[in-house]
């Protein structure tokens, strides 16, 4: 959540989408056109650019946040705007919205105020469908599956070891479990089985780490999805239908150019959730804006600790990326809640209390460090910070001899961020060399799980419950131990227990699963309770969102 809003907010105008696309090199042959204000990129377009070798790419994360989140997608943005405003060639590239958080809890997730994607409203309904394909092409393989089941079975695959979910892209807590296949023989064989949403897909993790339709195709022939009765597996090749869930996808591999509040583009595409996956947009949509512009900035989902870490170690090695700074967003209302500060009470100015909650701030810091990789922290300024909490923050941070700037995006648009646009480009220009992976992949997985672990969430030693135990068998076995870990945890604490808050010390993570995603390429240690199908709140976003007689959509933040 960002700072309060106006709903009778009037939006700027848009620039024709082709002018937005001429003013980083694209030609109007080179899109494909959704509209006046959206439009897809040709793969022929992409392949006609290189990637420039003096490019910066730039990583936002931020420090543990609060359940209502400290407005990391709106730094972005408003970074993107500062920095076209200091003459830089700059792009966003930054992932879709899923409908589920947009009529669930955020009621929209296109940045905020004067730092926002455009046009909004379609960037969170639908879009240019996506989300749809990945929904339609996950669903086909359950389908083909089942039906190969239902007639005769020539795979001997065993129902009750099908791995593979349905999605939709809606929160709906009453199908995460459920019993297919009733109402006779005829409607096949009768077993338990539920629905996730579309952002935990393997299917979208696919999407966002393939740049062509081959790679994409490979991958889905690759996707694990049952055992045999003799616990052989069983991968979607085997069913054949690799080609025609690839055709499903045809246009959502391309990504998506828009533009933000200020007239910057925008690549948004690709949307995997960062607790259950790889959490930021595509590689495809990363690496052309590297080949279009001097600066991009980036997004990783949730903490540092979730999404930037998995960008290092994942997303980072499969797209031949080198991001040179991490921007932390930090805000005061999130250091008060790590201080212990109760959720009602975080409006009230406590600058001794906000200093107090830097631990988990310090935590992620010191974190980055352990990739080789500078930072600046971006204090995002709410509209209830006070300008004692923020310079004592600030000072407390310089004393410590952190890079720090605050940052006014929200009500300012680019003009509130120079300071921290400044700052960045210095902290770019100090980068000479190449980040440092945290493990290397031919490690025991059991190895790279521990060092993720201790090194960044800060335990002492990880249990492995049974079933955990009997999945690093089977990964062993198959040879899947050489792929990255991809660890599903709470985004609400360093650790794996929610309730932890601030800097948590002597604790440990517990793995209660190895989901083994082997078509996108990690393995997916699932600790805590992690939920792969949200619910709705008691009062959701959905009762705020209207449409009047013009078409006109209101209530999208």
């Amino acid at each position: 959540m960002t700072p309060s809003r106006n709903p009778h907010r009037q939006e700027p105008p848009l620039k024709p989408i082709i002018e937005v696309a001429q003013s980083v090199g694209l030609r109007e042959d080179d899109l494909e056109l959704y509209g006046r204000f959206k439009a897809k990129v040709r793969l022929e377009a992409i392949r006609r650019f290189a990637r420039r070798p003096d490019g910066n790419l730039i990583l936002v994360s931020a420090m543990t946040p609060t359940p209502a989140g400290e407005g990391k997608t709106t730094v972005s943005i408003g970074l993107t705007q500062a920095l076209a405003r200091l003459g830089k060639q700059t792009i966003a590239a930054l992932r879709e919205p899923s409908l589920g958080p947009v009529f669930g809890i955020k009621g929209g997730a296109t940045g905020g105020g004067r730092s926002r994607v455009l046009p909004a409203d379609e960037i969170n309904l639908h879009f240019t469908n996506d989300f749809p394909a990945v929904e339609s092409a996950h669903n086909l393989l359950a389908a083909i599956l089942d039906n190969t089941v239902f007639h005769e079975n020539p795979l001997n695959i065993d129902p009750r070891k099908i791995t593979w979910r349905r999605v939709v892209d809606m929160n709906d807590r009453s199908l995460r479990d459920i019993v297919i296949g009733l109402g006779g023989s005829t409607n096949g064989v009768p077993r338990e089985s539920g629905f996730d949403i579309v952002p935990s897909s393997e299917i979208m993790a696919i999407l966002c780490l393939s740049r062509s339709y081959r790679e994409l195709k490979d991958r889905i022939r690759k996707i694990l999805v049952s055992f045999t009765y003799d616990n052989k597996p069983v991968f979607a090749g085997d069913l054949k239908v690799e080609g025609a869930v690839t055709a499903l996808l045809k246009h959502a591999l391309l990504p998506n150019l828009v533009q933000t509040s200020e007239g910057a583009p925008a690549i948004i595409h690709g949307g995997p959730f960062a607790n259950i996956a790889q959490g930021t947009n595509s590689i495809m949509s990363t690496d052309l804006a590297l080949r279009l512009a001097d600066y991009v900035v980036t997004e990783a989902g949730f903490g540092f600790e979730l999404g930037a870490e998995k960008y290092f170690d994942i997303v980072a090695r499969y797209g031949e990326f080198n991001p040179k700074v991490v921007v932390l967003v930090a805000t005061i209302r999130a250091l008060k809640y790590h201080a212990g500060v109760a959720p009602d009470d975080l409006n009230t100015p406590n600058p001794r209390l906000a200093v107090l909650g830097m631990a988990n701030l310090r935590k992620h810091y010191g974190n980055i460090a352990k990739f080789g990789v500078h930072c600046i922290i971006a204090l995002n300024r709410f509209a209830v910070d006070t300008e004692e909490e923020i310079q004592a923050v600030i000072h407390a941070a310089e004393d410590e001899g952190m890079n720090i700037a605050a940052a006014d995006v929200f009500n300012r648009g680019g003009e509130g961020g120079l300071d921290l646009a400044e700052k960045t480009v210095k902290l770019c220009s100090l980068c000479t060399g190449q980040y440092t992976p945290l493990y290397e992949w031919d490690q025991p997985v059991e190895d790279k799980i521990f060092t993720v672990a201790s090194e960044i969430y800060g335990a002492v030693s990880v249990d492995y419950q049974p079933m955990a135990k009997r999945n690093l068998d089977l990964i062993k076995k198959f040879g899947f131990d050489k792929l990255p870990v991809c660890i599903a945890k709470t985004q609400q604490s360093l650790s794996d227990n929610p309730a932890l808050l601030g800097l948590p010390s002597d604790f440990i993570v517990t793995v209660r699963e190895i989901k083994i995603a082997s078509g996108a390429g990690f393995l997916i240690p699932i600790t805590g309770e992690i939920l792969r199908m949200p619910g709705l709140a008691r009062l959701p976003a959905a009762y705020s969102i209207d449409i009047d007689d013009d078409g006109v959509i209101k209530g999208i933040n």
